[in-house]
């Protein structure tokens, strides 16, 4: 028997123990699967988790409670005043005669608040819950566009780790075929090392891509206010919905997104701060009453009712509130420009962004049809020409080199693309 023909005879027993081997990892792979408890959640779940759960949602409820709590407060009465004291009393010392001695007086007086001013007021409080509320879906929807950049993210490692771990496989298989061949005298020691610090940077970039995931993993259980290092896997069948191409428009805009609904409510707010300040025109009330007893007896008791009313209309009284009436107006006009400014802005910006999803795609399209398989049958054909000792170990490894990084490359633009679909669905709140 030659050399070549041990070789050949060594390489196949190699490889047939090497399906066993495979066999058997996959075996025991399927095993470990099958006892796997760690959950999946899918994202559905995550946003339902972070809804409910995260704490910083919490303070904008307990803020429009206080406000709803504070508008109760405008439908109060000032509290009554009553007094004890002396009427028309003389100073010690001097001569008068008994009906000149003076009176012991009682009084008690109370304000009566306008209902209409009142009311006014209630509703200005009131809509500042409302201002909260939108707040919240301003911070929820922030939350959730995190949450699904980080989802997308972990589903994107670990197609990249299927990769690496396949790379892995394929790089070592290569690797023992030189090493069989080594000893008589069909392949080089270079090559061997060449293949090794392959190996090593394959089994670097995996244990970066674990890393990575865990960091994903933390990131999305702090969200959801879940122990921070609770495993759980995501769906790996999920994918994000590509938007249709029609751009819409600022109305549209204006309908769906929780910062232009707070600047509407703070409009609306302005808009019951100012009849609360118009209501400040109506009058208040107040009435008195005071009873005198002499300190003789020859005089009668006696007594004062009054009524009084505000003229809050005279020009020294009225000039406060009309000073903030016009302020509040000035108020609405900039938050309305505001309001026409991020219109603009977000349409801008979900034109851009439709753009770049389309370029993406594209360029995702020709990596699946066009290049990767082209990269890997000439990937597969040196490996098939190395194997019938037709071909060079490095040879092999720089083919497996380009497919390895134009692979790497698509998984980045893949990433970019799910980023473009996440920012569009941010900027239409979906």
């Amino acid at each position: 028997m030659n050399f070549a023909n041990l070789a050949n005879s060594m390489y196949w027993l190699h490889r047939t123990n090497r399906l066993a081997v495979l066999a058997f990892l996959l075996g025991t792979g399927q095993l470990f699967a099958q006892t796997d408890v760690t959950p999946v959640l899918p994202l559905d779940s995550v946003l339902s988790r972070i809804d409910q759960g995260n704490p910083l949602l919490k303070p904008y409820g307990s803020r429009a409670a206080a406000a709803r709590a504070y508008a109760e407060a405008a439908r109060s009465w000032d509290a009554p005043m009553v007094g004890l004291g002396t009427f028309m009393m003389p100073y010690p010392g001097q001569r008068v005669e008994a009906r000149d001695r003076g009176n012991i007086m009682i009084a008690a007086e109370q304000s009566i608040p306008n209902r209409a001013k009142q009311r006014a007021t209630q509703l200005y409080q009131q809509s500042k819950a409302a201002i909260e509320e939108a707040a919240r879906d301003v911070t929820l929807n922030q939350l959730r566009s995190e949450a699904r950049q980080l989802y997308y993210d972990w589903l994107v490692l670990e197609k990249q780790r299927a990769i690496l771990g396949e790379n892995q496989r394929i790089l070592q298989l290569a690797k023992k075929l030189a090493d069989i061949r080594y000893p008589y005298q069909q392949g080089s020691l270079g090559s061997i090392y060449k293949a090794e610090g392959r190996l090593q940077e394959l089994a670097n970039s995996l244990t970066m891509n674990v890393a990575t995931i865990t960091l994903k993993q933390i990131g999305l259980n702090t969200l959801m206010n879940r122990p921070k290092t609770e495993a759980f896997r995501p769906d790996t069948t999920a994918r994000p919905v590509e938007p249709a191409p029609a751009l819409p428009t600022t109305d549209e805009l204006g309908e769906v997104r929780s910062d232009i609904r707070r600047i509407d409510r703070q409009i609306l707010s302005m808009q019951a701060g100012i009849e609360a300040q118009r209501a400040q025109a109506k009058p208040d009330f107040r009435v008195s009453f005071n009873h005198m007893s002499p300190v003789s007896g020859v005089m009668p008791q006696a007594f004062t009712a009054m009524g009084m009313i505000s003229i809050p209309i005279v020009p020294w009284a009225s000039r406060g509130y009309k000073a903030e009436i016009k302020g509040m107006q000035y108020d609405i006009e900039a938050m309305r420009a505001e309001r026409a400014g991020m219109l603009n802005d977000a349409q801008g910006m979900v034109a851009r962004t439709l753009t770049d999803i389309q370029n993406l795609k594209a360029q995702l399209g020709n990596y699946e049809t066009r290049i990767i398989p082209a990269l890997r049958r000439n990937y597969d054909t040196q490996l098939i020409g190395y194997e019938q000792n037709k071909g060079d170990l490095p040879v092999v490894i720089d083919a497996w080199e380009t497919l390895n990084m134009t692979q790497m490359d698509y998984l980045t633009r893949l990433q970019d693309y799910y980023r473009m679909i996440v920012d569009y669905e941010k900027e239409l709140e979906k």
